[in-house]
């Protein structure tokens, strides 16, 4: 099999990743595919430059004369076909290949062939159908052994496509079917195929925010979810398992409930004490908008490490840390007082921590009222405790 040569880098777009055709400039100084650029600002109205993500002063796109030569006379050196007219012999291939794929009981090595065929022709693969005919694959995870390693494969194979940029792409994965196949994997398959899981489902809730609105659907997605979060081999796999469920429970209720169900507080309240600065304020975040929920408050109120781990992340500046911190505790104190978080906010240091922040001379702020308001609403109570300052009892606050 005869391939065409490797052109050189900055050819390149960074979006779709092929070679350029009519490549523009934005104001980060950088060079992207006319087609890709305006995909990326004026479809998903996106404020960055994608190579950068720094904000872009201005949404001009310049044409790149310069390059676009340059890129013309490599392609007549080279005999380079055009993106847009591909030769007959690549159509050829690509129908051999598609062939068989489809009459092969070992789908998996007919796709690591695939593989190499579509490093260098993605938006070809693309045009012919291949997402289609990589979907049918995934959606055919059988128990069968040969079947579910063919499925791996077909999700590395998509996952190093640009599918993000075609709309057709997009509607075919957004699929209900599809998403339950991604799941099986992402609960069953090897590392690498899980990885290639939850990145698809990361770079899909990217370009269609909507599409984690369907997760909760699927009885067991959360669960596969909160299993990788905890899971201490691969921390890529758990950041981006946190990254997952953020966006998922960012605007939605019923998926914030199936969250809760599958058992989401006690997981992040587990994490809390040994997660890192970044990794806390991430888990934090997960943990306030369940706690926006009646349930949510429940099953931290449950919990016996609850309060004592959302404490320990609060400190005497108003980093993010600390704001998270006091919000949940606000949550929980404003609609559960129960006895038994009153008692263990005092007990567990948390109440201290409050009236510190209370008395930084910070100005005011949204945390300083809330440990204020908190104060006010249980003071009473906590002054009963002989853990209580003494040389803050006598100190209104009111």
């Amino acid at each position: 099999m005869t391939t065409d040569p490797e052109f050189p880098s900055m050819f390149r777009c960074p979006i779709s990743l092929e070679l350029m055709e009519n490549p523009v400039t934005v104001s980060s100084g950088i060079s992207y595919e006319r087609r890709s650029i305006e995909k990326w600002l004026f479809t998903y109205n996106k404020t960055t430059c994608p190579a950068t993500m720094q904000l872009l002063s201005s949404f001009e796109l310049i044409p790149n004369h310069t390059l676009k030569n340059l890129i013309l006379s490599w392609r007549n050196q080279h005999q380079y076909p055009s993106p847009s007219s591909p030769s007959s012999s690549q159509h050829l291939q690509l129908t051999s290949i598609f062939s068989s794929i489809k009459s092969s009981p070992f789908k998996a090595n007919s796709l690591k062939k695939l593989r190499s065929f579509t490093t260098q022709n993605h938006s070809l693969f693309i045009a012919s159908g291949g997402v289609e005919a990589l979907r049918r694959i995934i959606i055919d995870h059988s128990s069968d052994y040969t079947a579910f390693r063919a499925c791996e494969e077909a999700l590395g194979l998509l996952n190093a496509l640009p599918f993000d940029y075609d709309d057709e792409s997009i509607e075919l994965l957004s699929n209900k079917d599809i998403i339950n196949s991604i799941l099986v994997i992402l609960q069953r398959g090897s590392a690498e195929a899980r990885l290639d899981a939850i990145t698809i489902l990361q770079r899909m809730s990217t370009v269609n925010p909507s599409f984690t609105d369907q997760l909760h659907h699927n009885n067991d997605a959360f669960k596969a979810l909160l299993d990788l979060l905890s899971d201490d081999i691969s921390t890529r796999l758990s950041s981006s398992s946190l990254d997952l469920l953020l966006t998922a429970l960012a605007n939605s209720k019923p998926n914030r409930l199936s969250a809760i169900e599958a058992g989401a507080v006690c997981v992040l309240i587990e994490l809390l004490p040994d997660a890192g600065r970044h990794k806390g304020e991430r888990t934090l975040l997960l943990l306030k908008r369940l706690c926006e929920c009646a349930e949510g408050r429940w099953a931290f109120a449950d919990h016996a490490l609850g309060v004592a781990a959302v404490s320990s992340k609060i400190g005497r500046e108003f980093d993010a840390e600390t704001k998270l911190g006091v919000k949940v505790l606000w949550l929980v104190c404003s609609f559960l007082p129960t006895k038994k978080v009153v008692d263990e906010m005092m007990v567990c240091g948390a109440v201290k921590k409050l009236l510190g922040l209370i008395h930084v001379d910070d100005g005011q702020s949204s945390t300083k009222e809330k440990a204020l308001k908190m104060v006010r609403m249980h003071g009473d109570a906590w002054r009963q405790s002989p853990c209580f300052p003494c040389e803050l009892r006598a100190v209104q606050y009111y």
